[in-house]
């Protein structure tokens, strides 16, 4: 990670700054709640995303029972939804049951780009479940096993579904969708805050590991 500036912020400003983070306030909300400049609560809002995405990208690969699935962001609100959407940004999710998660952002949904990432994340022989996206048929020729769910019949069958992942699809957009728009440079580390959220739950907790983290960015 980039060695950081200074914070000069005032120990009680960067705490409140902080809980609103955590709240899900957007920055120039805080910024207005707390009583400092606009650019410096995003400015601020930066580094604890920055120090989200370090740990998360060397996050130990899954094994058991594993969702995965494909998402998409932002892009135009008219046409095309979900894959080909035009503008979107592709993410592929892996959802360890009941509830830990991980995605990254992909180039596209080819199964060379998801077999890679599923040789990086996923321990040989777990289990897979997905939908019926033909890149996701080459699970089946390697070291997993594969369950798919035919979402045009049914969405739940037993253990075969991918209601964990699409749920995290679902708090995630609606955790972004108050941005009003993220640059693409900039989503990996608001997807890495999701996941974080999404794996860690609880407000009092994860104001507590981000103070640890971050040492209120001294």
């Amino acid at each position: 990670m980039k060695a950081r500036r200074r914070n000069r912020l005032p120990v009680s400003i960067q705490k409140r700054l902080l809980e609103h983070f955590v709240a899900g306030t957007p920055a120039r909300s805080a910024a207005d709640l707390v009583g400092v400049n606009r650019n410096t609560a995003t400015l601020y809002y930066r580094k604890p995303r920055e120090i989200i995405a370090e740990p998360i990208a060397h996050d130990a690969p899954f094994s058991g029972e594993i969702e995965v699935d494909e998402g998409y962001f932002g892009g135009h609100r008219k046409g095309k939804r979900g894959r080909d959407a035009a503008g979107k940004v592709a993410v592929f999710g892996l959802l360890k049951r009941p509830d830990r998660v991980h995605a990254v952002m992909i180039p596209n949904a080819g199964h060379q780009t998801l077999m890679s990432l599923i040789w990086e994340k996923m321990i040989k022989y777990s289990i897979a479940y997905s939908d019926l996206w033909h890149a996701n048929d080459k699970f089946d020729v390697y070291a997993f096993h594969h369950e798919r769910v035919d979402h045009s019949r049914h969405f739940t069958q037993g253990r075969n579904h991918i209601n964990g992942i699409e749920n995290f699809w679902s708090l995630a957009k609606r955790h972004l969708r108050r941005y009003n728009g993220i640059p693409r440079k900039d989503f990996h580390l608001f997807l890495a805050e999701c996941e974080w959220r999404f794996n860690t739950r609880f407000s009092a907790k994860l104001v507590k590991i981000l103070t640890g983290w971050a040492k209120l960015f001294s």
